[in-house]
């Protein structure tokens, strides 16, 4: 007994250094982290990551240490420098809370930053919320979703009734999904430009996170080499979102066959956010030199049965404060995901569920044509003040930069504030701080947040 007790002794004294040398090296990544964000200089550096994990490996050898046991807190500790060193990016919901709380003090602000259309939802959704109490929607319910919206769905997509659930929102399904799927330690492929909601998932759960870098001059493409390159043992899933939410990139047929028979081989999850399916240019093709997109390729084409698709009503039937999205997938990944649900939330609003199926039922195609001729509007200011971008196949979104050298977005997004106009800066989708991100809005209001943009742009830089 007294052996057992002076090992106990041991493990305490070991474990209270282990937290005194985790204080130490937060306080350098800190350190590292500022040192970064005065040079210009991106959070994550995948070849010094890469360099330390060689050198875990070669130590786990040596001492007959577990080297996945060694890896995963390896990955901990990327994660938690990550997180320090993050503190202070820029983001589109942080400059969206600064321009609201303007507005609030009486100032006009043209927001150009948000991903939320400016158009009301169908009519369904007015008459469905009138009568949702006479229709007895209002109760306790199961964490998949009502049987009636889950059925709709799964005939659409052409799926099974129990390969759909629904949640409050697509950001929720991708939170469930990598929650429920991957374990702490774990690691994840997220392609950047992104939504800046799968690698902060990703963080919270204790999941690494690996990013692939796409570029203007390679047309934001990602190349198969680079997938490849950046899969080890660890690695559980990788994330595709098409429209690409900034860029409004979809990828060819061809590139997405090679990125699901990567998948399959290393038997990877594969998440696939498709909020901005029904903004696909390609579904509203012109005989002019007008944008036309490539053809969208839903992941469900490909029935793989690890894959998980998730879809919402915000964007395409205009109902981002409604909170209602869903996903798609196996049922034993569904059964998983909505375990997660019941025990956070018990179960989406059924009243919200029941004029979700109205809308549903609605026309929406107006819609997608709306945000075209908006998006095509949105290239010509932006070709015409000399900003660089590749246009966009589809989402809602340009993601620019300008020809000017040392140009910082970030800065410049505060400078706009001041102006009355609200841009995403491009920091925070990924390493991208000469970018930033423009929301295709109304005409009106796009023509003369592009001219005071213009306008502070060149007092600025010229």
């Amino acid at each position: 007994m007294s052996d057992i007790e002076e090992h106990r002794k041991k493990i305490e004294e070991i474990t209270l250094e282990m937290i005194k040398l985790l204080k130490t090296r937060t306080d350098i990544a800190k350190q590292i982290g500022d040192a970064k964000a005065s040079l210009g200089m991106t959070v994550t550096d995948e070849e010094r990551e890469d360099a330390l994990r060689k050198q875990v490996t070669k130590l786990c050898k040596e001492i007959d240490l577990d080297q996945s046991t060694a890896l995963k807190f390896l990955n901990f500790l990327f994660n938690e420098s990550v997180k320090v060193q993050s503190d202070n990016k820029e983001t589109h919901l942080s400059i969206f809370l600064k321009a609201k709380a303007l507005e609030e003090e009486g100032k006009k602000i043209i927001h150009l930053e948000v991903g939320e259309p400016d158009f009301k939802p169908p009519k369904e959704v007015k008459t469905a919320l009138a009568e949702v109490y006479d229709k007895g929607y209002g109760k306790y319910g199961s964490p998949k979703g009502i049987t009636e919206l889950r059925k709709a769905l799964a005939e659409q997509k052409g799926c099974k009734f129990e390969n759909v659930m629904v949640c409050p929102g697509a950001r929720f399904a991708v939170y469930l999904a990598i929650n429920t799927l991957l374990n702490t330690g774990d690691e994840i492929i997220v392609i950047e430009p992104a939504w800046p909601a799968y690698k902060d998932c990703a963080l919270n759960a204790g999941i690494k996170v690996r990013t692939i870098k796409t570029t203007l001059e390679t047309k934001w493409e990602p190349s198969i080499d680079q997938i490849n390159n950046a899969i080890n043992e660890n690695t559980k899933m990788i994330v595709l979102n098409y429209p690409n939410n900034p860029t409004g990139k979809i990828l060819h047929i061809e590139l997405v066959e090679s990125i699901m028979e990567t998948a399959k081989k290393h038997d990877l999850y594969v998440l696939s956010d498709e909020i901005y399916s029904e903004y696909a240019l390609s579904f509203f093709p012109t005989q002019s030199n007008d944008l036309t997109g490539v053809d969208l390729h839903s992941i469900l084409k490909w029935r793989y049965e690890k894959s998980i698709t998730t879809q919402s009503f915000s964007k395409s039937k205009a109902m981002t404060g409604y909170r209602i999205g869903y996903a798609i997938a196996e049922p034993s990944i569904i059964e998983k995901m909505s375990k997660l649900q019941a025990l956070s939330l018990t179960n989406v609003s059924e009243p919200i569920q029941y004029v979700a199926l109205q809308a549903f039922k609605a026309d929406t195609s107006q819609n997608t044509k709306i945000i075209k001729s908006r998006l095509e509007a949105l290239v010509k200011i932006a070709r015409d003040i000399g900003l660089e971008f590749i246009e966009p196949d589809g989402a809602m979104y340009l993601f620019a930069k300008t020809k000017y050298k040392n140009f910082d977005a970030t800065k410049f997004s505060e400078k706009l504030l001041e102006h009355g106009v609200a841009i995403a800066p491009g920091e925070g989708f990924g390493d991208y701080k000469e970018f930033f991100r423009i929301t295709a809005i109304d005409g009106t209001k796009l023509k003369e947040g592009m001219i005071i943009l213009d306008t502070v742009l060149k007092e600025s830089y010229e």
